[in-house]
């Protein structure tokens, strides 16, 4: 079964922790060891977000004020690469020596009329107290947006339209090598009037662009990690009920927050209904079983209505 499984910030980074190189390479060190017992047994591509990292970045390359700031695309390029070559020694270290792994630096299409780009909601960097939030606003003429309790920076996130390297990919995948790919949502790119490429200052959704990429790459289903078990309806909210199965359908007429369910859903929805095939949204910890059908929330055809979990 070719797997296209997302990886969600938590992989990568824990919410409320210091983001610097030894987190990050313990969270991705437990990461690997989940999609190498599903490398095990599927043809698996990777995915991953980066908007931690290029938050991150981004007020590094701020505070030299030498030479103007670094673009968000440029910075996302970087970040990729960094965290590609995290998850390859780390996976590499678990699978068998001769199973090889490649990083693909992964350029994105995008529409530059796109809408996104008057109404920023993509969450970028770490997270602020409300306080240190509103500073940033006014230091550096910032986006801001809440994220659960706290508050983070939002820039454009533009709809993805087509993966250059996709050609390439699937190539690598088709020969059995684990592919990792579409990096925080792939580095956002668009044509100038003479037909040449050029790099746009968004974030594209990652959740958006694996979904692309799966099914651009004819997958058998695709898998979206984030921090909690199951997508909640009214989540939050004492009416809370957490969703075990559903069709897209019916899905789609509940509502989940644009910054953090919502592109999941979406995603979802849109491969399931594209191919026929599942898509699912669960924790990390629960990879195998969600493989399995026995954990996470399903999204297929096949499901009718929305089952809750008991």
């Amino acid at each position: 079964m070719r797997v296209v499984v997302a990886l969600g910030g938590n992989a990568l980074l824990q919410r409320g922790q210091t983001l610097n190189a030894e987190n990050q390479r313990g969270n991705i060190r437990v990461a690997a060891i989940e999609l190498a017992a599903v490398h095990a047994h599927h043809q698996l591509v990777i995915a991953h977000g980066n908007g931690p990292q290029v938050g991150l970045l981004a007020l590094m390359d701020a505070a030299y004020a030498a030479v103007d700031p670094f673009p968000l695309d440029v910075l996302g390029a970087e970040t990729v690469g960094m965290i590609g070559y995290m998850i390859e020694q780390e996976l590499g270290n678990i699978i068998p020596v001769d199973d090889h792994i490649v990083t693909v630096l992964t350029q994105v299409l995008v529409d530059p009329q796109d809408p996104a780009f008057q109404h920023p909601s993509k969450p970028v960097g770490p997270v602020y107290e409300r306080e240190g939030a509103e500073r940033l606003r006014q230091e550096k003429g910032w986006s801001i947006a809440p994220d659960g309790k706290y508050f983070r920076r939002v820039v454009p996130s533009p709809l993805p339209q087509r993966i250059i390297e996709i050609e390439a990919i699937r190539m690598l995948v088709d020969h059995g090598i684990v592919v990792i790919c579409a990096g925080g949502g792939g580095i956002p790119t668009a044509y100038d009037a003479d037909g040449k490429l050029y790099g746009v200052e968004a974030v594209i959704d990652k959740d958006l662009a694996s979904g692309l990429l799966a099914r651009d790459l004819a997958a058998d289903m695709l898998v979206m990690l984030t921090d909690v078990a199951n997508l909640y309806e009214n989540f939050g909210t004492p009416a809370q009920r957490a969703v075990q199965a559903a069709h897209p359908e019916a899905l789609e007429k509940l509502n989940f927050a644009e910054g953090s369910m919502g592109p999941k859903v979406s995603a979802a929805c849109q491969f399931a209904r594209a191919t026929g095939k599942p898509a699912a949204i669960g924790q990390l910890s629960d990879l195998g079983r969600i493989l399995r059908g026995e954990a996470g929330t399903l999204i297929a055809m096949s499901v009718s209505g929305i089952q809750y979990c008991a």
